[in-house]
Formats: structure tokens, sequence, C-alpha cells
């Protein structure tokens, strides 16, 4: 039996507007798209957090024994600036100002998205698949909707006909608009465009003259529209309808509801049985914004280069810090909260690694099968990792309480404290213990600490208590602290 079979898992559903039961469309599968990165500039901090937290899902699936067949795509063409369906490419003009090729720009951005996630210690997905290896999929897509009369061709471009999808279907219902609202609140074309509506979206642009990326079709040389590309690659690789899709909150409209409308137009089902989106960051308060400054990139956090940071911080802090908001709250960062979060992660690795050496009694003072559920139970209700964070921390008292003589724990209790620990907070949340990774330079510092210990103590035995206060007090300020206790002096890294 999985685990799966025994859990109540619930998912907000964007579409529903509520938590709802989560049952795949095949028993013991899961297919999973989330919106990737357009590859044009670094990968940005609220793109991590975003993938960060379907990684967490896509783990936690894992862990419950589901199949899960996750996809995430490569926007490499057709994107436009700011969205809309005039302007140009985005990794068309950052080749026309470097004057490199389209996919050189591809290629480097692709591979610092790759090297950020894999610092975060990212799974990558079942697929990755790109809107440029995909044009002949959506080709197909656009034909069959003009056939099925929801999109029209003017002058060698192709657009989605909303008023006329509307006519059937609810084109807003993801995002809550109408097409009435819509209407009102968008100002009249002004000539310029080929559209017949405000609201209509290109499935398909005829490329300007001096336009590079640019591909043969019925209609003219041109590129797909940026919705159309999603809808290709998850119908192409998980079935026209499936269980989950993903993506950050600033995607549910236009792209979302675009891409129901495609789905929906081309194969007459809604695509998607759950709809999920993570909330957007702010840094000190003030949304993230390079025009103003106030801004980091993830690769700040790890040499400390940034005005906003007072230190480093290792990709694990980073991501124990994200984790302590739900996925659908805004996140703040700040120096502060780093700083507060980094005491906390090592606090938690500390504890970590004390595990084996605990003593066993013949009694628990502490449930730990209730504390499983209780792990459980925050996952299950729409991965509440705030709440499961919480719940590891009354383990770690518990651990630390041991550890004192001030609580007990018998050898099977231990066991099952140890392996939820570590599935939780190794497989499911994707942290990793600094000291672990780092064996040889562990080993040493721990031995040059036991050095100072020893020299303390016998400071302390001669009355030399200048001595010992000096060197408990110049490690505390490295940020080693000692404990002592009736067992001996033990120390920890803050």
């Amino acid at each position: 039996m999985q685990l799966y079979q025994n859990q109540d898992l619930k998912i907000y559903n964007s579409l529903s507007g509520k938590k709802e039961t989560f049952t795949p469309i095949n028993e013991g599968y899961i297919g999973m798209y989330v919106c990737g990165p357009t590859v044009y500039s670094n990968v940005h901090l609220g793109n991590v957090r975003t993938f960060m937290s379907f990684d967490i899902i896509f783990r936690y699936f894992k862990h419950l024994g589901y199949k899960v067949r996750y996809v995430r795509n490569i926007t490499d063409a057709g994107h436009l600036e700011n969205d809309a369906d005039e302007g140009e490419d985005r990794i068309a003009k950052k080749a026309r100002l470097e004057q490199i090729e389209p996919m050189e720009v591809v290629q480097m951005y692709t591979v610092d998205f790759h090297n950020t996630l894999n610092k975060f210690n990212f799974l990558p997905p079942s697929i990755e698949p790109t809107a440029t290896g995909h044009i002949i999929e959506q080709i197909e897509i656009i034909k069959d909707i003009l056939d099925k009369g929801f999109a029209y061709e003017i002058n060698g471009s192709v657009y989605f006909d909303v008023l006329k999808f509307n006519e059937t279907n609810n084109y807003g219902k993801l995002s809550g608009r109408n097409v009435e609202d819509l209407i009102h609140n968008t100002r009249a074309l002004d000539g310029q465009s080929d559209k017949k509506n405000p609201q209509d979206f290109a499935l398909w642009k005829k490329a300007e003259p001096q336009h590079i990326m640019r591909w043969p079709s019925p209609w003219s040389d041109g590129f797909p529209g940026w919705h159309l590309e999603c809808t290709a690659m998850s119908t192409k690789y998980l079935g026209e309808q499936f269980d989950i899709h993903g993506g950050g909150m600033d995607l549910k409209f236009p792209h979302h509801e675009c891409e129901i409308a495609q789905a929906e137009a081309s194969n007459g089902v809604s695509p998607v049985n759950t709809w999920m989106h993570a909330n957007m960051l702010t840094l000190n308060g003030q949304k993230m914004a390079k025009s103003t400054g106030n801004f980091i990139l993830p690769n700040d956090f790890f040499t400390g280069e940034n005005e906003h940071l007072s230190k480093p911080f290792s990709a694990s802090v980073v991501r124990f810090f994200m984790l302590q908001a739900h996925y659908r709250s805004i996140l703040d960062f700040s120096n502060d909260a780093l700083l507060a979060s980094e005491k906390g992660f090592n606090k938690l690795m500390d504890t970590i690694n004390i595990l084996p050496k605990l003593q066993v009694s013949n009694i628990t003072t502490f449930d730990v099968e209730a504390w499983k559920t209780n792990c459980y139970n925050a996952m299950n209700d729409d991965f509440n990792t705030p709440i499961l964070i919480a719940e590891l921390f009354s383990a770690v008292k518990f651990i630390n309480q041991v550890k004192d003589g001030k609580a007990s724990v018998t050898q099977k209790d231990l066991e099952v404290l140890t392996k939820v620990i570590h599935d939780f907070v190794f497989d499911v949340l994707g942290l990793q213990n600094v000291d672990s990774c780092n064996d040889d330079g562990s080993e040493k510092l721990s031995d040059a600490v036991e050095v100072l210990i020893k020299m303390r103590a016998e400071a302390r035995a001669n009355k030399d208590f200048a001595l010992s206060d000096k060197i408990r007090d110049e490690l505390l300020a490295v940020g080693i602290q000692l404990k002592d206790g009736k067992d001996g002096t033990t120390f920890s890294t803050n």
C-alpha cells in the first residue's frame, strides 16, 4: 500500500476559489504542468520562489508514492514585451542588443536557470520541452481552432476571437473577470492593430522583415503567440485533461485564462482539474524592481554583495526562509528575517546531527505517532510548509530535552522520529545539511573547537576564569556557541 492511500490531501484550486480533496484522474498517477521561464535574462528571485513551491509539491507527491509526470517548459520564442500582442520578442530583442544569435541568448540563460535551481537543490522535471521544439504542434492547434470558428486570420496573423468563444463558453472564469468588464476597461483600437476586438489575443504573428525568429506556416512566415505554447506542450505530454497546472499569480490573467480558452476551443473540454498559483515576493515591504534598486538576484545571497544583505547566506538557508511562508502568501525578504532564518536552520541541522548520539530509555515522554500525523496533516492542508516546520521544531525541542536528560525516548520511537525528520527535512522540503555536505571541513572545525574546549576546561580547573571567558566569548563572536552541561561542554554554530 502506498502512503497516498491513507492521506486526505486538500489543494486550493484557483478555478473554484476553495480547497478541494485531491483525486487524480488516474489512481496513482499525476500529471502536472508548470509554466517555466522566458530565457532572455538571469532567473530572478520571484521565479525561484514559484518553482520552489512546485518543487515541494513534486517532492511530496513522490514521497506519498505517486508516479508523477512533471512538465515544466522553456519559453524560447513568441513572448512579446509586456505580455502584449504587439512589440518585439524579448529574446530577439536581447539578441539584437547583444549582437548575437537568439539561440545563443536562449542557451546562455537556460544554463543560468538550471545552475541557479541546482544550487537550491531542485529536482529536475520529468520533461522540459521548449516552445521552438513544438512549432508544428502549435500550428496544428491553430488550424483546429480556425476550423471550429473561434479564430480568424488577417494580414498573415491569426487571432483568437474572445467574443465568439464567450457565446458558448466562459472566458474569464479562472481570474473572475467577465468579458463585459474587459470591454468597458479597454481602450478602443487605434487602427494600428489587425484585431477585431481589444480582448482578442494572438495565436500566430506575422513576422516583420527585421524579425529574426520566424517559421513558415499556412498564414505567413512568423511565430506563435506566447499563450499557445503551453496548450500545445501540456496536452502533448499530459493529455487533453490533466491533474494540475501551476505558475505564478501574475500568470492567472491573461496567460492561464487564454490557455483554458484555447484548449476548450480546440478539444471541447476544460484542460485542468486543479489550477495552482504561487504568490509574489517583496523586499523590505516593497515590490522588487530593478528600476528602483529594490531587488536581489539569487547569486547575491551566495556572495553577500548586495546593499540589502549584511553577509552571504547559503542556498539552504534561503530555501528554508522561503518555506516559512505558505506558497499562496506574499513573502517579504529582509536581512533581519534571513538572519533569523539562518539561526533556525542551524538549530534544526544541529539537532539532526545529534540524533545518532541520543541515549535511549524504556519510555518515551513525547507522542511520536501523534507528531508524525501532525506533520502529514500540515502537508495535506494545501502543502502548508510553515505548519510543517513548526511541527519539526516541536521535535527539535524534545530531542534537545532528551540530550539534556530532561526527557526520554525508546529505541523504536527514536527510529521513527529519525526517519520522519529525514523524510520531511531532506526529501520533502529539499533542505541540505551543510555540515554533512562538507564533511572534511566540518570535521576539522569540530576538532579545532574540541581543542579549544579542552583548553578552556584546563583554564577553569586552574581558576583562570579570564582565559576561560575569553575562549568562550571569542568563539561566540565567530558564530560558535559553547553549551556547558552535566556531561561536559558541547558546541553549536549560529
